[in-house]
Parts: C-alpha cells; structure tokens; sequence
C-alpha cells in the first residue's frame, strides 16, 4: 500500500485525537480567513511606507540583471523581487515588495496545511495566528523582499510534503482503527527532492533543509527504508538538475558564490577570535527580541523541551503506537528546525550573526509551539487570548509609531511633527541611514543641473555595493543608466559590468554625506578619470529638517577601468593607477 502497509490492527481505534485543539469548530475558515487577510493588510501598509532597506535596493538590481545565479545568493530572489516592478512599470518600495507580500500568503497557507496534517485543524489556525504576530517572522519573510520570501515557501512545501509522505491519512491506513505500520517509500520523496532543491535555489539554506530530512529518515528506523528506496535516487537526480542554473554560474565563475558563502563573508581583515560563550549568550537574547520576548521565550522553551523529549523517547521503547506516531511527528518538524536554529546560534558565538539567518527554524518550531498553546488554552483560556490580542495590539501600535517616525519624523527633534517635542536629534537617529528613493528620484528630476547630467553621461557610480541599489531606483525613472560600485568590495557589480567597456565615457559619482567628508575617497579616484568636480549637493529631508545629503560629481573621461577584485573582468585589465580608490 502506498505509504503505509498495514499490519496487526491494535486495540481500540484512532478517533481519539491527541489533546491539541480538536478538529475544525464552526466558522474555522471565516477565523483562518479573517488572519490571512488581516496579516495582508498590515503587512502592505508597511510595505508602502517603510523606505527600501539595504539589502532590498540591491535585490532590485538583481531584477534588472537576470542572470543564472548571483555574486551573493542563488537566482529565486532576483524573481521575487522583480516580479511587481515588471507588472506594473513602477519602481517603488511597494513594488519591488509585491512579490513577498503575495508569496506569505502562500506560504502560510502551506504552513497551515503541514500543521493540520500533523496534528489537527486548530493547530493549524494557533499556527497561522503565531506567525502572524511574531515580528522577526513577519517581516522577514513577509514584507521585505529577500531571498528568504522563496526560501520559506519552498520550506513549507517540504514539511507538507514530508508530512503526506511519511504520515499519511487514515483513509490510506484502512479506516479508523489504530493500526500498527510499516513505513514504505513512495514517489512523494521525488517531489522532496524538487522542493528542497527549490529551497536551494532560494537561499543556500536550503542545503541545510536536505541534511536535516536526511536526519530525520536516519534518526528513525521506519524511515530508514526511504534512504534505501530507488524513488530516493530520483529523488536525487531530480535534486541535481534542478539547481543546475547555481551549479553552472558557479563552475564559469570559480565557485565565487560558494567560497563568498562558507569563507569570504567571514574575513573581516583582522585576526579571528574563538568561540565565545557570552557572545553566544548575547547573540541568543538579541534573537529573542527580534521574535518579540513573550513569543520568543516561549517558542525556544516548546523547542528544548519537545527535544528532550524526543531523547527520552529512544529509551522507552514499550509505549504505544499512537504515541510513536506523535513522536514521530514531534521529531519531523524538530529535525526540520532546531538544526538550523541551534546552527547559527553557536555561530553566534564567533561571528556576527544576521537575525533572518536562524528564521527558517522558528518558522517550524512554531507549529510545536501552536500545539503547546493549544493546551495551555484549554486551562487558562482568558490568560492565552489576552496575550495573543495585547501582543498584537503592542506589536500594532509600536510599529505603527516607527513607521510614522520613519516617514515623518514624530520621534526627531527637530521635527514639523514632533511629538513631546521629539526625542532623538536628527544626527543620532539610526533611521536616517534608510534612504527614501521616492523623494530622491523627486529631487533629481527638479535639480536641472544634475536632470541634464544624467541625460549627458554613460554611467554612474558610488563607493559601496548597498548605496548602489539605492541610486539605481531613484534613477532608473528617469533614465536608464547602468549604476555600479568602484570598490574592493564590489558583490554582485563585479560580474554585471565590465569597466573597461566605460574607458572614454563621462559619469556621475554619487555618495553620501559621511563619504564626501572623507577626501581620500574622490582622490583615489582621481587618477581614472580625467577630471572630477562637485556638480551638486541633494538634501533629504524629513519633519522640515535635512536629515542626508547625497553628493554628486561629475567625472569626465574615464581614462583606465576602475580593477575588480575577482570577477571576469579582473584578471584581464592592467594593474590601477597608484592611490585608486580601494
């Protein structure tokens, strides 16, 4: 039989579910709907107003150009993030967004389906309910644009999947009696493996996710018959070809992408330190806040005590065989998860750690969490629902209050729009560091001087890889220029231009404040160009006070092409001239 074979039917029947909620109540599908719907809302109008962060303008350079894989991530992201700009023809926040908006609400469908397999209907809503609270989770992988919006999805896919494959219904298992089974392998593990590879092609996390379904499958001896099974080999094979777009760049490209990953990323120019606990410890509280403390606390608790559990199950082999099956279950999306978790917090303890790096993890365990509350509910029903509405409703308002304070400046002193005369002076105010390329790509088309520059030159440039993307959308608009960095840390640029092709043709320099007080920076550039001179400065303000300043030079004549550090244009151009710009 596909799936399961039965056995000896044991005594008494299945009916009598675990205690986690039951099956569906009346008007499930309103509640479910009514999340789902609700989290949409929310997370688009912060989608509107929240200026593009870093990461997300530099994603959108890898939507305009496609390529099979990329300097920094496999190619997913580049899709996600280009799919509302490319609909619409307007490049926005909000556009280059859509794509994650409308990618969570798939995902948490997924979620919801892997959940409700596992354990029951109410699970599945407690799931979706958390999820669409917890901060890190909702804004990582549902409003941002990141490689982690196809990451999650595909995440989601393999728990389902797996779910159907290694638990499959009762009206597989022969009605509704207990039976005791024996696992066998079915054409399902061939669509794992396109899953997991589509995870792959999303993050490289998605490695991480086939080691950890192989853990499962070599942790429990019925499914130990999936690592022998033929269907496992397709499974393979169809794993393989499927990331074949990253294996193919990398192999033309000297594996940049894999050694910037395990390596490069790491090398910060200085002597590395060992393993520290306390900063292990740090990095773990640090973690705690991004999922908010009262989701945070609860969800690593349900995770270290379902772990211990799972321990103890492989030393009391005489219990029955529901409860191996919810083991079993437990034990799925245990291996799906904690890996990863405890992966990056340990190397938390030695490098920087950035807080979506983890996430996957908390994605699962939160259906074990879902299950805990469930019980809890049924003890202290008021106590559960006043904590799911007061975090919502803290969690709400706070950003709410950060979103008018980025857009308007309600916390800057001064402000037009202070409140209690604002709190936080314009030069100590971290939100400044996001750039709101709506207003700059205004002020660029009204400044005439730089408006003709820009129709006049061949390219632009700046100094960092992440200001790139920044200039490119407020640009973009108006002209198509490509936009590029002069540095020795280049990311992507490095394979999406070849500066030699520039050599003769005039160009904007463009760079921030901070940058432009720094001298050496325009005389290491110098010696390229044939002249560079101050064309204009562009304010940026908020709440009637300038809070950035963005410099623009007008370079003329590049003489020789700026030299990449790797790249294919880097071993093919001569050696720079002396004081270029590193």
């Amino acid at each position: 039989m596909a799936g399961w074979s039965e056995g000896d039917r044991a005594a008494g029947g299945d009916d009598q579910k675990p205690a986690l909620g039951g099956d569906r109540k009346p008007g499930w599908a309103t509640g479910l709907l009514a999340l789902v719907l609700g989290g949409l809302l929310y997370r688009t109008i912060v989608a509107v107003w929240f200026f593009p962060g870093f990461d997300e303008a530099y994603y959108y350079l890898y939507s305009r150009y496609l390529s099979l894989s990329y300097f920094d991530h496999p190619p997913m992201v580049a899709l996600t993030t280009g799919i509302g700009w490319w609909l619409t023809g307007v490049i926005s926040p909000f556009t280059i967004r859509l794509g994650a908006l409308l990618l969570y609400c798939l995902s948490l469908g997924l979620l919801y389906l892997a959940a409700s397999r596992l354990f029951s209907a109410a699970v599945g809503q407690m799931t979706v309910a958390l999820v669409t609270l917890i901060p890190l989770l909702v804004i990582g992988f549902g409003i941002l644009t990141s490689p982690d919006n196809g990451l999650i999805l595909f995440w989601s896919a393999t728990l389902l999947v797996a779910a159907w494959e290694f638990f499959p219904s009762s009206s597989h298992t022969g009605g509704s009696e207990a039976v005791k089974t024996t696992y066998v392998p079915t054409w399902r593990i061939v669509l794992l493996g396109l899953t997991v590879a589509l995870a792959g092609l999303s993050k490289y996390h998605g490695f991480v996710l086939g080691v950890s379904l192989v853990g499962f499958c070599a942790a429990y001896r019925p499914y130990r018959a999936a690592l022998r099974s033929p269907w496992t080999l397709l499974a393979l094979g169809l794993f393989i070809l499927t990331l074949f777009p990253l294996w193919y760049w990398n192999s033309q490209n000297d594996w940049i992408s894999f050694r910037f990953q395990l390596g490069m990323r790491f090398d910060g120019g200085t002597e590395s330190s060992g393993f520290s606990l306390g900063q292990m410890v740090g990095y773990w509280l640090l973690s705690i806040v991004y999922l908010f403390p009262l989701f945070g606390f609860p969800l690593w608790w349900v995770a270290a005590r379902q772990g211990a559990k799972q321990a103890l199950f492989w030393h009391s082999p005489n219990i029955g065989d529901d409860a191996v099956q919810e083991h079993y279950k437990r034990g799925l999306v245990l291996w799906l998860s904690l890996p990863i978790m405890l992966l990056f917090t340990l190397l938390g303890g030695k490098q920087q750690i950035l807080p979506a790096w983890p996430a996957p993890g908390y994605w699962g365990i939160v259906i074990l969490l879902a299950a805990q509350v469930l019980v809890w509910q049924r003890y202290r029903p008021r106590l559960i629902r006043r904590w799911l509405w007061g975090s919502g409703l803290f969690l709400g308002s706070l950003s709410m209050v950060a979103l008018l304070h980025l857009r308007l400046g309600v916390l800057q002193k001064p402000s037009t729009y202070a409140l209690f005369g604002g709190l936080v002076p314009v030069a100590q105010d971290g939100s400044t560091e996001l750039i709101d390329t709506s207003q700059l790509k205004r002020r660029f088309a009204d400044i005439p001087e730089i408006r003709a520059a820009l129709d006049e030159v061949g390219f632009v440039f700046t100094n960092e890889y992440y200001l790139g993307g920044y200039f490119a959308m407020a640009i973009h608009p108006l002209v198509d220029l490509p936009v590029t960095a002069f540095s020795q840390d280049p990311r992507g640029f490095a394979y999406w231009f070849n500066p030699q092709d520039w050599v003769g043709q005039d160009a904007l320099y463009m760079t921030l404040n901070r940058f432009a007080q720094d001298d050496e920076i325009v005389a290491g550039y110098r010696p390229l160009f044939e002249s560079i001179e101050p064309l204009g400065t562009v304010p940026l303000m908020r709440g009637g006070e300038v809070t950035e300043t963005i410099h623009v030079y007008r370079a003329s004549n590049l003489r020789q092409a700026y030299e990449y550090p790797y790249g294919p244009s880097a071993g093919a151009l001569p050696q720079p001239p002396a004081r270029v710009a590193e």
